[in-house]
């Protein structure tokens, strides 16, 4: 299950994250989503736990909970939607 991480400072690491969460059960991944233009954090991620029972566990126990002094979020992740293509050219008229 994939777990929408939010409120990161934006000191916290790929590394940092995995580790938090898999106290909670295998982490295969931990992705903290940066900003392609100033290579920041943007402040929210995504960890992944295959098994569901661990996943829920950990929402359940770091929802709320501090990391590097800041309260974060944690929920299942939602699939993201398709956003219909924009174009500046029809959307002038």
């Amino acid at each position: 299950m994939d777990i929408y991480v939010s409120n990161l400072s934006p000191f916290i690491t790929n590394e940092d994250l995995k580790n938090h969460f898999s106290k909670y059960g295998t982490v295969t991944s931990a992705n903290i989503i940066m900003d392609k233009f100033t290579n920041r954090s943007r402040g929210f991620g995504f960890v992944t736990i295959p098994d569901d029972t661990e996943a829920e566990k950990a929402i359940k126990e770091l929802d709320g909970s501090l990391i590097d002094g800041k309260t974060i979020s944690a929920n299942k992740a939602k699939p993201r939607e398709d956003k219909p293509a924009r174009s500046s050219y029809n959307n002038r008229w």
